[in-house]
């Protein structure tokens, strides 16, 4: 299915998440909306229908603001989207842009409370010696209504940019991460939270990386993760210390002198990282690669994916239109065994872990008619040879990039947005995508 907008700069889906059953999913804009994505319950007449959603609820999340301490117009962009696990029948999620986290509770209504004694039909208040008698209200049955409330405003306590949330194993936690602190919250409590890594030095002129992402242990509620823009992952242990400076463990692979380049360490930020869903492995993405680390294994990541290597020899016009700073997500399959990642001119690219196999697949108005099969592509690199529907690398289209994917936590469903478009591919046959 294909989702398609009128394209505005406000219409720039800028998160993608499903829930944790995969019967919901949510995107974030740059105009400050969320969209939830209810899946269809499949039907005997129609057995295709199963895996197709749609629209069930539309919210205003966060509106521009202006900081009139510092001058800075605050955008209303959604950064970020978390679904706090269901426990009872309304579901929550977090929403942040650069400075706001919020708590938003998505519940349903279907019947209505009718025969007051002290109110009429219309809701105004009866003249109490008009009241005879007294009677039982009913709830009597109505179209079903979706309500979005804002239960949590959690403000103030970020100087710099948040780009990542993430909420702990505990269900009552969770933490928010700047380029240069991380800050832990409890989900009750909105007037202060807990700093429990800070990096920013005394002196800026000495600061030489920023944290690009962090995520919680999906089992253990004390470790968390968190990547820079230096190439780096370090572990962190809440049980050691209040402020969580000091890593328990430092993932780094040890720099190639013979590669190295103007370009090198800009190439080399991590953009994401995701814990898989066993807790075993690390998934980061950087600009030209994927990597999966064993969390046993400081030394060197176990597996490294070429996504676009062929653009190695075009560093230097994406550094001059800024290409070279997009921030693209990776994401795990439900079985850990297949990850996938975002490319420009609507590629995205998935890795099969045990096979070795990889697959080019294009998120396009094409590919998106129902029932049609994903053809994969390739790309041939400048000067090399090229086979029928091979694309050029000079060919790419560098204004359309796979940023934001989500994949479903259990089956083969997966979310792509592409600018304002949302594609949502599933696998009717095979167990594996390819």
């Amino acid at each position: 299915r294909i989702f398609v907008l009128v394209i505005t700069y406000a219409d720039i889906i800028s998160t993608v998440e499903f829930n944790h059953t995969g019967e919901l999913l949510a995107t974030g804009d740059k105009g400050g909306r969320v969209v939830i994505f209810q899946r269809e319950p499949e039907s005997k007449s129609e057995p295709f229908s199963q895996g197709e959603y749609n629209v069930y609820s539309t919210f205003q999340s966060h509106e521009p603001e202006f900081d009139y301490l510092k001058s800075l117009e605050i955008e209303e962009k959604i950064n970020k989207i978390r679904w706090l696990p269901q426990q009872n029948a309304a579901q929550f999620l977090l929403s942040t842009n650069d400075k706001t986290i919020k708590l938003w509770k998505v519940s349903e209504r279907d019947k209505r409370p009718e025969g007051y004694n002290l109110k009429d039909e219309e809701g105004r208040i009866k003249d109490i010696s008009t009241v005879t008698s007294l009677q039982v209200p009913v709830l009597m049955p109505m179209d079903l209504m979706v309500e979005v409330s804002p239960r949590r405003v959690f403000a103030n306590a970020h100087t710099y940019h948040v780009n990542s949330i993430s909420v702990n194993s505990d269900y009552m936690t969770y933490m928010s991460a700047d380029d240069l602190r991380i800050n832990l919250w409890h989900l009750d409590i909105t007037d202060r939270s807990f700093n429990i890594v800070d990096i920013k030095p005394v002196n800026m002129e000495d600061l030489t990386e920023v944290i690009t992402a962090a995520e919680f242990h999906p089992h253990h509620c004390n470790l968390f993760v968190y990547s820079s823009s230096k190439g780096t992952l370090r572990l962190c242990d809440m049980r050691e210390a209040a402020l969580c400076d000091k890593h328990s463990k430092l993932f780094e692979e040890p720099e190639d002198p013979s590669a190295r380049s103007f370009f090198s360490e800009i190439i080399s930020s991590v953009s994401d990282v995701k814990f898989s869903h066993s807790g075993r492995y690390l998934l980061t993405r950087d600009y030209l690669t994927a990597k999966v680390w064993d969390l046993n294994m400081e030394s060197k990541p176990l597996e490294t994916y070429q996504v676009h290597d062929y653009l190695r020899s075009k560093l230097c016009s994406l550094y001059e239109n800024d290409c070279i700073f997009d921030k693209f997500e990776c994401a795990w399959n439900g079985s850990d065994s297949v990850i996938m990642t975002g490319a420009y001119n609507n590629f995205f690219r998935m890795f099969d872990r045990n096979t070795k196999r990889d697959v080019t697949l294009e998120a396009s108005r094409e590919s998106s008619k129902p029932r049609a099969v994903l053809k994969p592509r390739r790309v041939c690199a400048a000067g090399g040879k090229r086979r029928k529907d091979d694309i050029s690398v000079d060919s790419l289209d560098f204004t359309k990039k796979i940023l934001h994917t989500a994949w479903h936590p259990n089956e083969n469903i997966i979310a792509i947005a592409a600018t304002n478009n949302l594609y949502i591919f599933q696998d009717k046959l095979n167990s594996e995508m390819h």
